[in-house]
């Protein structure tokens, strides 16, 4: 039986004049220096070990009371200060606000002793007690993006000093449902997978196997990168971002062994957050303590945090005014596209006692 259609017509011709343009460009980007980021002025306030903890100041001061930016302990938070006119952070100093951000830095093999509960009392509250100092105020908020949203409500619950208002975003809560392979999951809860001999031999997570589980976790869309620079090397505009991004994305940390295995253990596992069973030190992290303002972010297209773990947050304080709301983005967009400080703005400025 014969076609009538012939075959080449199933295929468009191929354009080899511009297939050639299309992989010069890309050839270009990828061959292009990395670019700069964390452009807004700082200054350094405290320093303790490779945790640094920065302020930035505001270009007109609105607002009395500053935001204190915790960040994961898994990926560098550049992502925060990632470009002009779309950063986070540039974006609040703009608005009048005096913004501190503690960038935990890169452990080495000589701080795997270092656990959650050693970064929270002996860097996390030190650093917030300085900025609390440095800024002259009474009162602080505090502001967590992703796992350093987790660390934030969890200092929050055992904490002395004056926090108004907490905000987190894409925070990781209930571990009961998480995204990621199913066997990794399951393989980890049962036992099969043995953490604690992991880090007895590592160390610290090495920061190739810490991209290789956001890899694992986000495939498909982790994959697609290249193949929209490809589709778009000649957009000026959208390869600037996709640079930026792409630098982030392989720039990972190492991660304190000792700080894993807690994070593994009791929360990923034991979900002792959720439970009210977290210690920290000879301190219970019971989330019922928190009574700041609280005001969550989710993003309905997330693919590392699901609102399912985040929402629980919201049944689990004592705070009297608390908002949760959902953005149309994903994990890293909501940082990405500077979005999150008009977000946060729209929140917190009523309640950081405009001047």
């Amino acid at each position: 039986m014969t076609t009538d259609a012939p075959l080449k017509s199933l295929f468009p011709a191929l354009d080899y004049e511009k297939e050639m343009k299309r992989w010069t460009h890309v050839f270009k980007v990828l061959s292009q220096p990395e670019p700069e980021v964390g452009h807004t002025p700082k200054n350094e306030v405290w320093r303790k070990n490779k945790s640094v903890l920065w302020h930035y100041p505001a270009k007109h001061k609105k607002y009395e009371i500053p935001l204190f930016f915790v960040y994961s302990l898994f990926n560098k938070p550049y992502i925060l200060d990632i470009a002009p006119k779309s950063s986070v952070i540039e974006g609040l100093t703009n608005m009048g606000y005096e913004v501190y951000l503690l960038d935990w830095g890169s452990p080495g093999y000589e701080d795997k002793k270092i656990g959650l509960d050693t970064y929270i009392e002996k860097y996390l509250r030190t650093a917030v007690k300085r900025a609390i100092r440095h800024s002259g105020v009474e009162e602080i908020s505090l502001v967590g993006y992703c796992l350093g949203g987790t660390i934030a409500s969890i200092y929050a619950s055992i904490a002395e000093e004056p926090i108004k208002n907490l905000i987190v975003a894409t925070v990781p809560i209930d571990f009961t449902s998480v995204i990621g392979p199913e066997k990794w999951t399951e393989g980890f809860r049962n036992g099969d997978i043995d953490i604690d001999r992991f880090i007895d031999v590592y160390g610290v997570v090495p920061p190739k196997l810490v991209e290789g589980m956001f890899r694992a976790v986000g495939a498909p869309v982790y994959f697609t990168n290249y193949t929209m620079l490809l589709s778009r090397a000649d957009d000026a505009k959208y390869v600037d971002k996709w640079r930026r991004m792409n630098k982030w994305t392989i720039d990972q940390v190492p991660f304190a062994g000792e700080a894993y295995r807690q994070l593994a253990n009791d929360l990923m596992k034991g979900n002792k957050l959720v439970k009210g069973e977290l210690m920290i030190g000879n301190k219970k992290a019971d989330l019922k303590n928190i009574k700041a303002n609280l005001f969550v972010v989710s993003g309905s297209r997330d693919n590392l945090v699901l609102e399912d773990q985040s929402k629980p947050i919201m049944d689990l304080v004592s705070s009297e005014d608390k908002t949760y709301i959902t953005v149309e983005t994903g994990h890293v967009g909501l940082a990405l596209s500077g979005l999150f400080g008009k977000i946060v703005d729209q929140w917190v400025s009523s309640r950081s006692n405009p001047l």
